[in-house]
């Protein structure tokens, strides 16, 4: 990592930072001040008038080196990590092919059912949970801003059999009942928020990861 900055060490006081990064989750939300985001364990985004300009060379998965980031405070809610900061992309930032870091580093990081249930945890950040799908709900479909939107209710157990409930709304909410009734011996993971958020969160059934295989031994 020589020559590189640490993620922690980044602070809005100058743009010629140059960190290597993993992009463990890329997506896309068109609003006023959106665009591109990125994040591990940084959240980074793309404004819309540059999204075409770095589009090609952002890909989910993918080590890349960054040259020259802007950053700002990291506030609000749908926070992706807990840095202080957050980095935007600016019109002269260079994006690099650069060594991959290793496929394990994964930004996965599972939170505690209970500190869920009970509070301690920020509201406005998104977290990661890892458990097993012990009872699901029939998809409803809801009126939400006059559009009709499939919802399901599933409830979650971790190792020490503690439940916790999770909604999934659109797509997800048809994901998962399909993949329930295609599964029925299976246990199921899920990871990432616990009520999706828009389509920031990722949610995945038996993914092969190290913490999933684990999970599922235990």
């Amino acid at each position: 990592m020589a020559g590189f900055n640490p993620v922690a060490d980044l602070k809005p006081f100058k743009s010629m930072w140059k960190i290597r990064m993993k992009i463990i989750r890329l997506w896309k939300q068109f609003t006023a001040s959106g665009g591109l985001t990125i994040g591990d364990k940084i959240h980074a985004t793309v404004k819309k008038e540059l999204v075409n300009q770095f589009d090609i060379f952002l890909a989910e998965g993918k080590t890349k080196m960054m040259i020259n980031l802007s950053l700002n405070h990291s506030c609000g809610s749908y926070r992706t990590t807990n840095h202080l900061y957050k980095i935007s992309f600016l019109a002269t930032t260079r994006v690099k092919i650069c060594e991959d870091l290793p496929r394990a580093i994964n930004g996965f990081q599972p939170v505690n059912y209970r500190e869920i249930l009970d509070g301690t945890l920020n509201s406005d950040h998104l977290v990661d949970v890892i458990g097993q799908v012990v009872e699901v709900s029939q998809v409803d479909v809801l009126s939400v801003n006059g559009k009709d939107t499939q919802n399901i209710t599933l409830e979650l157990r971790d190792l020490e059999d503690v439940r916790l409930p999770l909604v999934l709304w659109g797509s997800f909410a048809s994901d998962v009942s399909n993949a329930m009734q295609t599964r029925r011996d299976e246990a199921l993971i899920y990871d990432r928020s616990i009520s999706n958020a828009y389509n920031v969160s990722d949610v995945s059934l038996n993914p092969y990861m190290t913490e999933v295989e684990e999970f599922k031994s235990k």
